[in-house]
């Protein structure tokens, strides 16, 4: 059975590959703004969840 810790570790983990297939996915040619502000979001917010993580660790 995982850990809480561990299920906190794996979410991140997927968030992380979801936003790798996002860029992947990406056109540069059809690329806005918006596109860019929500990219920047979603980075910012699993920062903060990795930083989260490494104090709950500690």
């Amino acid at each position: 059975m995982k850990s809480g810790k561990q299920t906190k570790l794996d979410a991140l983990h997927d968030r992380m590959e979801n936003l790798v297939e996002i860029l992947d996915s990406l056109d540069p040619e059809k690329t806005g703004i918006d596109d860019i502000d929500r990219i920047i979001d979603m980075l910012d917010d699993l920062e903060k969840q990795c930083i989260k993580h490494r104090q709950e660790g500690e």
